[in-house]
């Protein structure tokens, strides 16, 4: 397995993204988003574990236009700033980044991709669903996607009727950011626009996939791991 700091260009931004390669050829690509943290040492090794499970992982820095480089701790100033820089992106901003590294990922020979985000990378994850060549997509408690989008504008959730492919979402029904009514709508739109999906709802708290945060829950990683393999061994390069 080979990982590294690359540059993707949008045309009018370079964007930094952390790549990783498996040491035989990638059987498909997956975009890894980050949470409000940065594309720091969790996000890092999710790219390498997906390597290791023989996709190439790419995971570019969304925060990029106002702070490159971000990368910070699990903590209150480290929550304080990630939000900040949240609240600076933009919908179409975030989709010129994730199409970006799309069109990378075709210089490769990948036509096709999944995506897998966390926490605000969830609900981005959510949104690049839309994008045609997204086929996959595993959705972690990303909060918000029935109230807001980034930049402002219709919820996210409204968006729902353009995603074609298959979405998994992952909750925590003790997740303070993401109360039990908004998964159930969240469900209900994907189901009334028919797309092929599953949510998956654990009795654990927000970020229970990351075993840096004090809401880890082990077993609950675990059964969204075995998921998320699932979902994506739909791929094919």
């Amino acid at each position: 397995m080979n990982s590294s700091w690359i540059k993707l260009s949008t045309g009018s931004l370079d964007i930094d993204a952390y790549i990783s390669e498996p040491d035989v050829s990638a059987s498909s690509a997956i975009i890894v988003i980050q949470e409000i943290f940065g594309v720091n040492s969790h996000i890092q090794a999710v790219t390498k574990r997906l390597a290791q499970a023989g996709y190439l992982a790419i995971a570019p820095a969304i925060f990029q236009r106002t702070a490159p480089g971000f990368e910070v701790e699990y903590s209150e100033e480290g929550t304080k700033l990630g939000r900040f820089h949240k609240d600076q992106t933009t919908a179409d901003q975030l989709l010129s980044d994730l199409s970006a590294t799309i069109a990378f990922l075709q210089t490769k020979g990948f036509n096709e991709v999944g995506t897998i985000g966390f926490c605000f990378g969830g609900h981005v994850a959510y949104l690049a669903a839309t994008l045609p060549e997204v086929k996959v997509t595993a959705s972690f408690y990303g909060a918000g996607i029935a109230t807001m989008t980034p930049g402002g504008g219709e919820p996210t959730i409204a968006r729902t009727p353009e995603i074609k492919g298959t979405l998994y979402a992952f909750f925590g029904t003790q997740d303070p950011l993401i109360p039990i009514d908004q998964i159930d709508q969240i469900e209900a739109a994907l189901k009334e626009h028919h797309v092929d999906h599953r949510v998956f709802r654990y009795p654990a708290g927000h970020g229970f996939f990351c075993d840096q945060r004090s809401d880890y829950n082990s077993t609950a990683a675990a059964d969204a791991w075995e998921q998320v393999k699932t979902l994506f061994s739909r791929l094919r390069h």
